[in-house]
């Protein structure tokens, strides 16, 4: 620079206080001072706030050294401006990325900042930022720990070691994301949890945004993020099921024995009738698959696929879902042979008893001496 100068020139525009202001270019102008350079080469252009808010976004967005959450801030920043307004697919025009592109770094500025200060410290990579990034801040601090597996090296504190990010995604996958169309409740009631509102308006909905999420649908279709606001909706739809139909059953599907005074029945007090039919004759034959006069609806209220309603027998008395187990003929035999030696013994005891009150009664005295006369013929 001392011996060139400054070749691509600075862009300023001119202020009412008879001066400029640079809008692009303030590393070479520092550059140049150091070099002591006298002058720099300048464009000057007339731009307004907002023009020279998106001329400095621009020229900074496209630097190749850039970090990912500085590309994030800066199209964060040319979104909300005022005026001109600008689209996902404009700034993606404008500093010549897809638009997926410019969704997936937009959505680096919602990562909690533990997540932040993870990303710009290098212990995570730009993958696991943006899988991070579209969980609920909530979940983000459980999913960063996921990133990591803790090896013990003979060392007081385990190392951390940075797993692939497809390891981040199963972790997510098993964890977070519940499939929609297995949700028991209305998606499209609002009122179900006033404060959540619709699930078809709602941004933590994989298939709300199909720039961001477009690789994640698969097969599965739209997938919740948040697994809290997936819980609290179960619920208040379990609670509205049954406060609108008193006579529903309540069932577990958990293991494990029931609290007492618990209204829900366990796996073991009812049968559940399935709904497809049998695919052979040996199947139809199960209790599962047959109904009977005591069938009736119940909802699920602990254990898996809570909320949803399921064909049911609960009645103990119930000859087709709860019949009585036939005595084996093996059970029989051995319950006889118990009987006969239970027998034997109570009558070898009552002799036994006889024998030795027949005795005592015979010679009471002379038994008592015995043990005098034994001990002088062995000494």
């Amino acid at each position: 620079m001392r011996t060139q100068g400054v070749l691509s020139p600075l862009l300023v525009r001119p202020l009412t206080e008879n001066g400029f202001e640079i809008v692009a270019g303030a590393r070479r102008y520092r550059a140049a001072q150091i070099a002591e350079q006298s002058t720099v080469p300048v464009r000057i252009v007339n731009l307004s706030d907002a023009a020279a808010l998106e001329a400095q976004l621009v020229e900074n967005l496209i630097r190749s050294e850039i970090h990912p959450m500085e590309e994030a801030q800066g199209f964060r920043a040319l979104l909300d401006l005022d005026e001109p307004k600008y689209s996902i697919e404009q700034i993606a025009a404008k500093v010549g990325k897809s638009p997926v592109f410019i969704a997936s770094r937009l959505k680096l500025a919602d990562l909690a900042p533990a997540a932040v200060e993870a990303f710009y410290a290098d212990e995570i990579g730009v993958g696991h930022a943006l899988l991070l990034a579209k969980l609920p801040a909530n979940v983000q601090e459980q999913a960063l720990s996921a990133c990591f597996k803790e090896v013990y090296n003979n060392g007081a504190k385990p190392a951390r070691i940075l797993l692939p990010v497809r390891n981040l995604q199963f972790w997510i996958d098993s964890n977070v994301l519940l499939v929609l169309k297995d949700a028991p409740f209305n998606k499209r009631d609002a009122q179900l949890v006033p404060a959540a509102g619709s699930c078809a308006d709602c941004p933590k909905r994989t298939g709300h945004n199909k720039l961001l999420f477009g690789d994640d649908l698969g097969r599965q279709g739209d997938r919740c993020t948040d697994p809290g606001c997936y819980a609290a909706k179960v619920s208040a739809h379990v609670t509205a099921t049954i406060a609108a139909k008193p006579e529903l059953v309540q069932i577990s599907t958990a293991y494990g024995g029931q609290k007492e005074g618990s209204p829900v029945l366990p796996r073991n007090k009812y049968t559940a009738i399935q709904s497809e039919k049998a695919k052979d004759k040996q199947q139809a034959q199960r209790p599962e698959y047959k109904t009977c006069k005591f069938t009736t609806e119940a909802i699920i209220t602990e254990g898996s696929d809570v909320g949803t309603i399921q064909k049911v027998c609960a009645n103990p008395t119930c000859p087709v879902h709860h019949p009585k187990q036939p005595t084996s003929r093996n059970d029989e035999k051995w319950k006889a042979e118990q009987e006969k030696q239970r027998r034997e013994q109570a009558i070898a005891n009552t002799t036994g008893l006889r024998v030795l009150a027949a005795i005592g009664g015979a010679v009471p005295v002379r038994l008592i001496g015995v043990p005098d006369v034994l001990c002088r013929w062995m000494s």
